[in-house]
């Protein structure tokens, strides 16, 4: 039904779900299950943002897991119930986001693709973002209004758009709110090991090669069960309108 739903097929991306957290602060919920796998509502934090993806046009998603990652491939199945295709890349030992981006790279298939956080709950139209060619462009970022839990934000965006960190500009800093548009060769000649993508993304802002957009709309970072708790009283909410 979903994949009959999603008006935005020109879009024609793929993405990349991060899903390999160990969900510490989300203790004791997560003693014996993954976070993505936490309820919201009637479905799971992952099944909500896949059918956000797919709503934006994404017609395929890879998602990387190491903490009880068969429980999200038996709760996600091939994609097929979604009308896209979900595949898997399982980590060994965690690799952090680049490193698992890296491992992901063969199956992503694509220039560039959209990265996204599996523990974000947001209203975001995936639709408005569009692959990039490296040729002047790297990453592009999707940033937010700073939470409380994050008052100092991370990067701002200059007058042409383009995402910088500048400490001396931390009154007009934002939050990066874990959704991106990533080029494959923000990660030319890394092997596959555990690390960060901040400083790839720190190096490629040095060059003015990230550019980025605000999004105003609802995002909550889901990393606590008080957050959690949070976005189940939204939903029960918007579902009694």
């Amino acid at each position: 039904m979903l994949a009959a739903e999603n008006t935005h097929s020109g879009l024609d991306m793929r993405a990349m779900m991060l899903a390999a957290g160990l969900g510490k602060r989300m203790k004791p919920l997560t003693a014996d299950k993954p976070k993505p796998l936490l309820q919201v509502g009637d479905k799971t934090l992952i099944e909500h943002q896949i059918e956000r993806l797919v709503t934006g046009g994404v017609t395929g998603v890879v998602i990387n897991h190491f903490y009880l990652g068969s429980m999200i491939e038996e709760t996600l199945g091939d994609g097929s119930r979604f009308g896209i295709e979900i595949l898997y890349s399982r980590e060994a030992i965690r690799l952090e986001t680049a490193g698992g981006i890296i491992k992901s790279l063969p199956k992503l298939k694509d220039d560039s693709f959209i990265v996204v956080n599996a523990d974000i709950w947001t209203d975001f139209d995936f639709s408005r973002l569009q692959p990039i060619d490296a040729n002047d462009r790297l990453a592009h970022l999707v940033l937010v209004e700073n939470a409380e839990h994050h008052p100092h934000g991370d990067f701002y965006i200059d007058d042409n758009g383009k995402v910088h960190e500048d400490h001396e500009a931390r009154d007009k800093r934002l939050t990066f709110s874990g959704i991106s548009v990533m080029h494959k060769k923000l990660f030319e000649g890394i092997p596959i090991q555990p690390r960060s993508t901040i400083p790839l993304l720190q190096e490629a802002m040095a060059e003015d090669r990230v550019s980025g957009e605000i999004h105003e709309g609802l995002w909550i970072d889901v990393g606590t069960p008080k957050r959690l708790q949070e976005v189940n009283a939204l939903v029960t909410q918007s579902s009694g309108d």
